[in-house]
């Protein structure tokens, strides 16, 4: 990922079929949200999603089980994506290209369990893969300027990855010890103790695997309870364990929040992108539409 903050706006003029016009607007109302019209379809998109996945989760219900009504509008929606489908498809500067990316492969999987259904039996339960699609919304959210910001946060996270890596690394190592300990401890550290007169409680710690789980567990402060140290020693190791991890979980949100604050730093003092239009001031680096007018900048 690059850190260039005009990646954005490269990549959709990259993404933008050269012609014919009717080809590049129908480009900038399905792939782009910064325009009404764009803005409009994806709202209508976003309700037809939230549709299906009602009628999807509706038809599991044994009262509406088979209802001739639900499976019309199931058929009705899957329809409606099929021709959503094969319009960006057209519109898509590489349709190939479009086909085969995340998006392209989670649209295609939106419409095929409905088809498939009328071959396999039983498959038309995936049709809740569609549910995925719901994370289109954040195109629909950046009206508001929202998308900017989760395009900062990834940023700040890429760039901050090799911390985040170290840290990681730190808290395997943590949870292996400590997994490791405690195994030994409840198992071989009772044995010892109990000194042949009675036999030690069976131990929940029944693998160094287990005892890793419990290591997790406890030191994200979940706790579920399921394992549970008998032990003093134990007990000591626990309470430890979960003091490590509350002062852990601050540690990768102060990295990400360096770089936003780097990141903050840097597009203040960027010139501002004026509208040719209503000559509008205050747009990102990467803006690709005016947010005030919809005028290509």
């Amino acid at each position: 990922m690059s850190d260039d903050p005009t990646r954005s706006r490269k990549t959709a003029a990259v993404q933008r079929p050269a012609g014919p016009p009717w080809r590049v607007k129908m480009h900038d109302v399905i792939f782009e949200s910064d325009t009404p019209a764009g803005m409009w379809f994806d709202v209508a998109l976003l309700i037809a999603i939230l549709c299906s996945v009602v009628v999807v989760s509706t038809e599991t219900l044994p009262s509406y089980e088979g209802s001739s009504t639900l499976y019309r509008i199931e058929w009705l929606l899957t329809i409606l994506f099929t021709i959503e489908y094969v319009a960006r498809l057209i519109c898509a500067r590489h349709p190939i290209r479009y086909a085969v990316s995340f998006w392209g492969i989670v649209d295609l999987l939106s419409i095929l369990p409905t088809y498939a259904g009328l071959i396999l039996e039983g498959s038309g339960s995936f049709v809740i893969l569609r549910s995925i699609r719901l994370l289109r919304v954040f195109r629909v959210l950046k009206l508001w300027r929202m998308m900017d910001d989760a395009d900062e946060l990834s940023h700040a996270v890429w760039k901050a990855r090799h911390k985040v890596v170290v840290f990681l690394i730190v808290v395997l190592v943590a949870v292996t010890i400590s997994g490791t300990l405690m195994f030994f401890i409840e198992n071989q550290l009772q044995r010892v103790l109990a000194k042949g007169d009675t036999a030690p409680p069976a131990s929940q710690f029944s693998s160094i695997p287990q005892s890793m789980y419990w290591a997790i567990v406890t030191m994200t402060t979940v706790g579920y309870g399921d394992i549970v140290p008998q032990t003093t020693v134990g007990k000591f190791i626990s309470a430890a364990l979960i003091l490590l991890g509350y002062s852990l979980i601050i540690v990768p949100t102060g990295f990400v929040t360096a770089e936003l604050k780097s990141s903050d730093t840097d597009r203040e003092s960027e010139p501002s992108v004026p509208c040719p239009r209503c000559e509008t001031r205050g747009h990102r680096a990467d803006a690709v539409y005016c947010f005030r007018c919809g005028q290509r900048l």
